[in-house]
């Protein structure tokens, strides 16, 4: 499988190129304990160029498994960019890896809080009520936190004056 894709400009007709195929999972890079990519990053793109730019346009898409914020279960969900469009500065080269350029687009999509009823297939999104203080019941051994009604808390601050001056 392709770890990259580069686009020959010097011989990308004038009026632009299909390209087509699958990138390997490694080319994502992501760090132990955050999302991991579960197969290929697929694109169906039409590249052309204009002056000192490079245009693609066109479907990305890649599969990745999340941690789910509320329940902690691991699912997949699938980031899929069927409109792409990207623009790329050539400068004066004459072969473009615009392999990273698509990574981003696809890391730029990444839930802020991954919820697995929003995964490729949804599951219940609920927290389990053990982990819920309020779901507990009042009628335990424990009394509550003793509360000194009287005390003038700042005064407790205002002691603690002069503490940096000390050697």
């Amino acid at each position: 499988m392709k770890t990259s894709l580069i686009i020959d400009l010097s011989t990308l007709p004038e009026e632009g190129g299909a390209f087509s195929c699958e990138l390997d999972s490694s080319i994502f890079d992501l760090p132990e304990g955050d999302a991991r990519a579960t197969g290929s990053l697929i694109y169906d793109l039409w590249a052309q160029k204009f002056e000192s730019e490079l245009l693609l346009t066109g479907s990305i898409s890649a599969a990745f498994e999340f941690t789910c914020v509320v329940t902690l279960k691991k699912f997949i969900q699938t980031i899929s960019l069927p409109s792409a469009a990207i623009a790329i500065e050539t400068g004066n080269s004459i072969q473009m890896d615009v392999t990273e350029a698509l990574r981003e687009e696809i890391l730029l999509e990444f839930p802020t809080s991954p919820r697995c009823d929003e995964g490729d297939i949804p599951e219940p999104c609920e927290i389990d009520s053990r982990y819920l203080a309020v779901d507990k019941s009042s009628d335990n051994d424990l009394s509550p936190a003793p509360r000194n009604e009287g005390a003038d808390h700042w005064s407790a601050l205002d002691d603690l004056t002069g503490l940096n001056d000390q050697p």
